[in-house]
């Protein structure tokens, strides 16, 4: 009785996961695109900061995180399996307080950097814009999505006061996304050149190729042999 409860239970694992998609694989072998984790005053990280305390370049890592997952919510679509759209709203709700704390703390940084407010404004403002635009990406958008997935997953299942703790720890994969790489498994694909068969409907009659119209014929190519018939 107990062994058939555990073969039912078994079943029932194993059809609700045989209808959970899995994450989207674009190559057989992805490039390693991991990184050291950082405490925030690493150069290279986002937009740079003169002057930032400790805290503050930490603010700016969160921020960075904050909107690669922002960008990956309109840039990975195209592959729903990713969810990036989901990991990014779910990141709002479950770390509103932390995202505001950074923002926070960002926004007295250039007002000390700033002494008129609307300088400081626009500072803000440009910084917002260039963080952004740093994650954007044409040729290496499937790595900068596969990590974008990868880290917006961890941020989703931290506990709220830990998305700065993803942050330091996975900025560093999501910059090294933004290079292109391609398949890692079979590096130098070789594309076979092909002969093809001329199709034209003026050199064929019932079937048979027409020598008198078409010369001789170019298929199959030189040293393929053809069963005969």
């Amino acid at each position: 009785m107990a062994l058939g409860r555990i073969v039912i239970a078994g079943l029932g694992a194993g059809a609700l996961f045989a209808g959970t998609p899995a994450a989207a694989q674009f190559f057989m072998q992805s490039k390693d695109l991991s990184g050291t984790a950082v405490v925030g005053n690493e150069p290279g990280l986002g937009p740079d900061l003169p002057g930032a305390t400790l805290e503050e370049q930490k603010a700016a890592v969160i921020w960075n995180v904050r909107a690669a997952l922002n960008v990956a919510a309109l840039q990975c679509q195209f592959e729903p399996t990713l969810t990036a759209v989901s990991n990014y709203n779910a990141m709002l709700v479950d770390h509103k307080t932390e995202l505001k704390q950074s923002w926070d703390t960002l926004s007295k940084y250039f007002a000390r950097m700033n002494k008129a407010p609307k300088a400081a404004q626009n500072a803000l403002d440009q910084f917002g814009t260039r963080t952004y635009s740093s994650f954007t990406t044409v040729a290496a958008q499937y790595n900068f999505c596969m990590s974008a997935n990868d880290v917006g997953r961890e941020v989703v299942f931290a506990p709220r006061g830990g998305f700065g703790t993803v942050a330091l720890q996975r900025i560093r994969l999501l910059r090294n996304s933004l290079k292109p790489w391609g398949e890692q498994r079979f590096p130098r694909f070789i594309y076979p050149q092909t002969t093809l068969p001329r199709l034209d409907d003026i050199c064929w009659k019932n079937g048979d190729w027409q020598v008198k119209k078409c010369g001789a014929q170019n298929f199959p190519p030189a040293g393929v042999g053809v069963a005969q018939r």
